[in-house]
């Protein structure tokens, strides 16, 4: 599975890739939004996870692109250290199919990555 990284913090970054990495995921790394769109339209991720505040294309805005623009129904998990209510309902709302709030352990966020791959599967069969 290819996951797409878009977070503009190196050491986060470099510590996602690490862990998804060692539990076997292919990582495709961005640091803003804007190269988040253009490696989601070339290398095609089975998922992303992006933060809510990049340079260039918020996280919001690369959920509306991604679900209107695109249509498409890729898992998008949005992380933010902007854990208030407003912003994660508009996540939401907007058609994000994760949150998580930082700071937390990237074992969460590889659980949380587990579990969508999970759903998918099951509304495969």
């Amino acid at each position: 599975m290819k996951i797409l990284v878009c977070e503009d913090e190196d050491i986060l970054l470099t510590s996602l890739e690490f862990r998804l990495k060692k539990r076997g995921f292919e990582v495709i790394l961005a640091k803003d939004g804007k190269e988040a769109l253009e490696k989601i339209k070339n290398e095609s991720p089975d998922l992303v996870v992006a933060d809510i505040m990049t340079p260039e294309v918020t996280g919001l805005q690369l959920i509306t692109h991604v679900r209107k623009k695109m249509k498409s129904e890729m898992p998008i998990i949005i992380i933010s250290a902007l854990g208030n209510d407003e912003v994660v309902l508009e996540a939401f709302e907007k058609g994000a199919t994760d949150f998580i709030s930082k700071p937390f352990k990237p074992s969460e966020l590889v659980l949380r990555i587990k579990m969508v791959f999970q759903k998918l599967s099951l509304a495969a069969s």
